[in-house]
């Protein structure tokens, strides 16, 4: 993880920045599948966290090395994107960054196969599971997300992501075709993208 690449979206009138970030995303997971990648890792610099204020905001930034970078970026996923997002080169990533684990986080959110598989493990009534499962659903999660298609499953899901504490040490691993990974860290640091 020694090179990044930052994408940042471009102000657009009709369209939300939240509706712009799926579709960088997706078409970046699409891409991410097609290689059968396990070393780009992903990191959004301006993500907020909050109920009301939760947002992935406009910049994405890829961690990888500057090959896979390269490799990824003449792949042509960008098309289609390119009038709305100003792209850097490849660059290095400064000396002395912090680094932090960016993963996806999952939760009940009270469906009812979940709550007829509930009630059937633990030996209780399906209203009995249904009203365990309204007091999850009621919860206020306040992780940013992204409505996202799945490639494997064809699938669509609200990928809620978690950005760590920065830690002063890497951890190697492997990252998923979305960029995440439950236990490897990507380069944090500012500045976060001029223009």
């Amino acid at each position: 993880m020694d090179h990044y690449i930052d994408l940042r979206l471009r102000p657009d009138p009709d369209f939300a920045p939240a509706m712009l970030m799926g579709a960088l995303y997706n078409k970046l997971h699409r891409a991410l599948f097609d290689l059968q990648a396990a070393d780009v890792g992903v990191s959004f610099p301006g993500h907020k966290h909050g109920v009301r204020a939760r947002t992935l905001g406009d910049h994405l930034r890829l961690h990888g090395t500057q090959a896979r970078l390269q490799q990824l970026m003449s792949a042509g996923w960008l098309t289609g994107m390119r009038d709305h997002t100003q792209v850097s080169e490849v660059l290095a990533v400064p000396a002395d960054v912090q680094h932090i684990n960016v993963a996806r986080k999952q939760f009940n959110t009270g469906s009812e196969s979940r709550a007829k598989r509930y009630a059937k493990r633990h030996d209780i009534s399906e209203d009995e599971a249904r009203k365990i499962y309204a007091k999850l659903a009621e919860r206020r999660i306040e992780l940013p997300f992204v409505q996202i298609n799945s490639r494997s499953t064809q699938q669509r899901f609200s990928l809620f992501i978690e950005h760590s504490k920065p830690q002063e040490s890497s951890v190697a691993g492997a990252f998923n075709h979305y960029g995440l990974s439950s236990n490897a860290t990507v380069p944090w640091f500012s500045p976060f993208f001029s223009t």
